[in-house]
């Protein structure tokens, strides 16, 4: 039976490891944690930790405190009522532009996008995405490495969007004519983009830009992937994939050298046609796509894992192996890039935590250590079945120098108890950025 840890705010943890080579030095960085959780007292908000990199990676991580707590129903939250008449709700993925100067913030459940100075802190712009007939979310925006666009996953409203961008003059400016409706459009083979055959629920998780700034590789809810042009206006499927070539709800994905790995998780909701549990990886072509037939080319698939489990935040380390993060089964899967397979299975959960639920994930410069936003006990995204952990916080992963083989050394937790007393904390998004 899964138990909450008897715990402070900070989860102590022998750190031996950390103190070897690299220990998670080279340049100077700094790592961003969102609590996707409602700021006290409100329904709108949410939580920012910033910590500095040589905290984390000193002998002692777990006695690591924020070097920064920043209520996002504050400033953030005063730009996007000004700038749309309504409040952020549910901060959920954060990207860095390649220069590290901005983030890109998007909230989940009001469908609001804020860019904010990653220097001072502030919010200069937030737009909000088109209200559909089926909803309206921002569930990931994903930045081109060029900085000419933002392309955003409006999750409910089963739409493709695009923020166009001068990160240098600071003006981000939402193109509703780049906008794809995937419920009604057609590909280029002439099929329904959306159809109970091919792809049942064409809801956007995750659009990952690939590093020419070219292409937008779209994960669906319900299974099947879109290849996207997102330079053109208005953006151009390019690629189309089925449910029966890639399966739903896939958010992690990373490229190394010419080749863009994408996974799929667990069902999320009631979706009879996918398994209550996934964990698959698969393997693309990261450039090459001139509205090419449907399923070609024929993505590789390097892992699937039957059972319990579900894949979800991926990071590589090295250009020589993924992690892939399970957050149900507490595991974490080791890709080699080299081999194309599985090389190694390493156990998130033990005297620190019973049930960490790792979820995003990111490196320090070095790769030697993993930043993990570990679950809360009352998930506000995912299903509960999969999305469910104990400790919520900031999990520290010590990686060995070849990169397929770690331990999680410290849990840095958070809290947010509401008013009956109930831990309404959940990390999320993760990310490091340099300084």
């Amino acid at each position: 039976m899964k138990r909450i840890l008897a715990a402070t705010a900070l989860v102590l943890a022998a750190c031996s490891n950390l103190s070897g080579p690299g220990g998670g030095g080279g340049r100077d960085y700094e790592v961003w944690l969102i609590d996707q959780s409602d700021t006290q007292g409100k329904t709108f908000g949410g939580t920012l930790y910033i910590y500095n990199g040589a905290d984390l990676s000193a002998a002692d991580p777990a006695s690591a405190a924020p070097s920064e707590v920043i209520d996002l129903s504050g400033d953030v939250a005063a730009v996007c009522n000004a700038s749309t008449g309504a409040n952020p709700v549910r901060p959920h993925m954060l990207l860095f532009n390649r220069e590290e100067s901005h983030a890109i913030l998007s909230f989940v459940a009001s469908g609001h996008v804020a860019v904010i100075d990653a220097a001072t802190r502030k919010a200069l712009s937030c737009t909000r995405t088109t209200q559909a007939a089926t909803g309206r979310q921002a569930h990931a925006a994903y930045p081109a490495p060029n900085g000419s666009f933002i392309v955003v996953a409006n999750q409910n409203g089963k739409r493709l969007e695009r923020i166009d961008a001068d990160f240098a003059g600071n003006t981000f400016t939402h193109n509703p004519a780049a906008t794809i409706d995937l419920a009604a459009c057609t590909t280029p083979s002439g099929k329904a983009c959306q159809s109970p055959e091919l792809r049942p629920d064409n809801a956007p998780i995750c659009p990952i830009v690939e590093g020419s700034s070219h292409y937008a590789f779209v994960t669906l809810r319900g299974g099947g992937l879109f290849v996207v042009d997102a330079r053109k206006t208005p953006m151009e499927i390019v690629a189309e994939y089925d449910k029966n070539e890639v399966k739903g709800n896939g958010c992690g994905g990373v490229q190394v050298a010419g080749h863009m790995y994408i996974n799929s998780g667990g069902r999320p909701g009631n979706l009879a046609h996918l398994d209550l549990f996934g964990f698959d990886v698969y393997r693309f072509a990261a450039t090459g796509y001139v509205a090419n037939a449907p399923t070609q080319p024929a993505p590789e698939l390097l892992f699937s894992s039957p059972g319990e489990h579900d894949s979800h935040g991926m990071a590589e380390i090295g250009n020589r192996h993924i992690w892939v993060m399970d957050r149900h089964a507490n595991l974490a899967e080791i890709i080699s890039v080299s081999a194309r397979e599985r090389v190694n299975t390493v156990q998130l959960s033990g005297p620190l935590s019973s049930d960490p639920a790792p979820d995003l994930v990111d490196a320090s410069p070095d790769g030697s250590l993993l930043f993990v936003a570990l679950r809360g006990p009352t998930p506000l995204s995912g299903d509960p079945h999969i999305a469910t952990g104990n400790t919520p916080g900031l999990g520290i992963i010590s990686v060995n120098q070849r990169g397929d083989d770690g331990q999680l050394e410290a849990i840095l937790r958070i809290s947010n108890r509401d008013a009956g007393g109930v831990e309404r904390a959940d990390a999320h998004a993760v990310r490091v950025r340099g300084k």
